[in-house]
C-alpha cells in the first residue's frame, strides 16, 4: 500500500527504536520527504541510508529537543519548504531514581524532552496545519501515564501530561481538521529497555515471554509503527484525542496498576 504517497513528515527520536522504524514504515508507504530529528548524529547517519534506500527524502535533523528554542528553528525549516502532514513526537528522555532523590536538573530535563518539546512543536505545526484545514499530530506517550512505575516518578508525571496535552489539543484544532492522537505501549524491546532492565532479562523475556502481558511478549517496534501509521491514515479519519493503548492487555489485566516497567522510549 502506498497511504502516505506524496506525504512529509516530521518524527523526533528517529534514530533508533519507535522512531527509526515508523519512519521507515513511512518512506515504504510512499512518503516525499521525511524530517528525522535525533540527539545522535551516527543513528541519524544509519537511519538517513535506509529513508534513501526506500525511496523518501530524509532530511536528518540532530539536536537535543530539549533546547525549544532549536525545536522551533527545526519546525520553521520544515515548514518554509512547504506545509507538513504528519508530526510525531516520540523522543522521550527517563531518569531511574526515588522520588526523594530527584534532583532540579533531572526532574527540568525530563519535562523539557517529554512534555515541553511535545507542546512547541506540536503548536507550530498546528499554526501551519490549522491554515491548511488539514494535518495530523501524534505521540508517543506510556501506559506509564496511567499511574506509578516504581523509580520513574518524573518520567510518569511527562507521559500523563502528555496525554492531557493531546485531548486538549484535539479538541481545540477539529474544527481547523487537524486531528491528535496518542499511542501508549506497554513494555518495549527498545534498545532503552536493554540500558535500564538489563541483557540477561531481556534475552529472557525475548525467549520465554513476557509475563506482564497477557498476550506474553514485549511490545516491539512494529507494533507500535503500525499504531501510528494507523492514526496517521485515512482509515482514522474520525479518530481524535484517543490514547491507543499498545500493550498487550497489562493495563486490562492489574486494571492501571503498574507493576512492571513501562517504557515507550525512542
Amino acid at each position: 500500500m502506498k497511504r502516505f504517497q506524496g506525504k512529509r513528515i516530521f518524527i523526533t527520536g528517529a534514530g533508533s527504536g519507535f522512531g527509526q522504524r515508523t519512519a521507515e514504515k513511512f518512506a515504504d508507504e510512499g512518503a516525499a520527504e521525511i524530517f528525522l530529528v535525533d540527539i545522535l548524529q551516527d543513528r541519524l547517519d544509519i537511519v538517513t541510508k535506509e529513508i534513501k534506500k526506500r525511496g523518501s527524502n530524509p532530511v536528518p535533523l540532530c539536536f537535543d529537543v530539549a533546547n525549544a528554542g532549536q525545536c522551533s528553528e527545526a519546525m520553521d525549516r520544515a515548514l518554509s519548504e512547504g506545509a507538513l502532514d504528519i508530526l510525531i513526537c516520540n523522543a522521550a528522555a527517563v531518569e531511574e531514581e526515588q522520588f526523594i532523590d530527584i534532583e532540579l536538573d533531572s526532574w527540568q530535563r525530563q519535562l523539557d524532552v517529554n512534555l515541553t518539546a511535545y507542546f512547541v512543536l506540536s503548536r507550530d505545526a498546528a499554526r501551519s496545519m490549522a491554515k491548511e484545514k488539514s494535518g495530523v499530530i501524534l505521540f508517543t506517550s506510556s501506559t506509564a501515564a496511567f499511574g506509578h512505575s516504581l523509580g520513574f516518578t518524573a518520567y510518569c508525571v511527562t507521559k500523563a501530561g502528555e496525554v492531557s496535552l493531546m485531548k486538549s489539543m484535539a479538541v481545540e484544532l477539529a474544527s481547523s481538521g487537524v486531528r491528535v492522537n496518542s499511542v501508549s505501549p506497554g513494555t518495549a524491546d527498545t534498545p532503552l529497555l536493554v540500558e535500564i532492565a538489563g541483557v540477561e532479562s531481556v534475552e529472557r523475556w525475548r525467549k520465554h515471554g513476557f509475563s506482564g502481558a497477557p498476550l506474553n511478549r514485549l511490545v516491539t517496534v512494529d507494533d507500535i509503527a503500525d499504531a501510528f501509521l494507523y492514526l496517521a491514515s485515512d482509515a482514522a479519519r474520525f479518530v481524535t484525542g484517543h490514547n491507543l493503548v499498545v500493550d498487550g492487555g497489562h493495563t486490562a489485566e492489574k486494571e492501571g496498576a503498574l507493576n512492571y516497567v513501562h517504557l515507550a522510549l525512542s
